[in-house]
């Protein structure tokens, strides 16, 4: 890292994405600054905030008091640029920042890379999946009611995703652990993708990547109707949008029960993922603030 501040007055654009340093003080931020003839400053989660979540571990607890807002406010402030990936971020940052400087872009995926699978085995059972990592697996917590109810209901099996395990002795679940290698096929295996949030300032600034990822692969994403989640998941277009257990498990044996209704919003999710969140059509947008710089 120090090798790299003494290149930075090199380049015409520096670009920072979420962190010059994870820890500390803003001694690296500072220096970043002085020596970056013009910086872009490019986050997602609200970093600016310390996650008040009483459901983190208390190793993440101390993580997140390490970390702190300092650093991400100071390049907020400073920066040429900022891009955020929600748009609750975007007033914000323009009244922090001298130059009022922010726009927001959206997440993206290599939508060469991320594809719907090719092949559907027949007769196979419904596949509810989540993707995430430790630090985000109370969200699972949160639809155990939802799942143990879903299970009298109707048959399917829960596949998480992870770098972790789950033990769910009441429900048909496997879980794999993340790879890059084999995340694409991984999450080709889903028929239906879920995404349930917290409704609080710390996930009002989630981009709704995961929900991105789901359209991706063209299948249907139910999600908490929340943040920038409502804006990416269209209700009954590319899934469906929830709030409280009762919905969480109607929308989820619509889906488990009909097949053609999963296909149909799963096709429009891929349409809109190709249209407004692969790289291809997000690349554009960097490069006109890029040239504005």
């Amino acid at each position: 890292r120090f090798r790299d501040l003494l290149r930075l007055n090199n380049f015409d654009i520096v670009y920072v994405f979420m962190w010059v340093t994870p820890f500390g003080t803003t001694i690296f931020e500072r220096i970043t600054r002085k020596l970056s003839n013009k910086l872009i400053y490019d986050f997602d989660d609200a970093v600016h905030i310390r996650s008040s979540s009483s459901k983190l571990t208390l190793t993440q607890k101390i993580i997140s008091l390490l970390r702190g807002k300092n650093k991400a406010n100071f390049l907020i402030k400073h920066s040429d640029q900022v891009i955020v990936s929600s748009p609750f971020h975007v007033d914000y940052c323009r009244e922090l920042n001298l130059l009022k400087a922010c726009e927001y872009i959206p997440c993206s995926l290599d939508g060469n890379r991320f594809i719907p699978s090719k092949i559907k085995s027949k007769g196979k059972e419904v596949v509810v999946g989540w993707t995430g990592t430790f630090s985000s697996k109370f969200y699972l917590d949160s639809l155990r009611k939802v799942f143990l109810k879903l299970k009298d209901l109707c048959d399917y099996k829960l596949l998480i995703i992870g770098n972790f395990t789950y033990d769910f002795p009441s429900i048909n679940i496997e879980v794999v652990q993340w790879s890059k290698e084999s995340e694409v096929e991984d999450l080709q295996r889903i028929d239906i993708g879920i995404y349930p949030l917290n409704e609080d300032e710390w996930d009002l600034g989630k981009g709704a990547l995961k929900a991105i990822h789901y359209m991706s692969i063209g299948i249907p994403v139910v999600a908490t109707d929340f943040g920038t989640t409502s804006l990416v998941v269209k209700d009954n277009v590319n899934g469906y949008l929830v709030n409280g257990d009762e919905e969480w498990i109607n929308a989820l044996e619509i889906l488990i029960k009909d097949k053609n209704k999963r296909q149909e919003l799963g096709i429009k999710g891929r349409e809109l993922f190709e249209s407004k969140y692969s790289t291809d059509h997000i690349k554009r947008k960097y490069l006109s603030l890029l040239k504005k710089i």
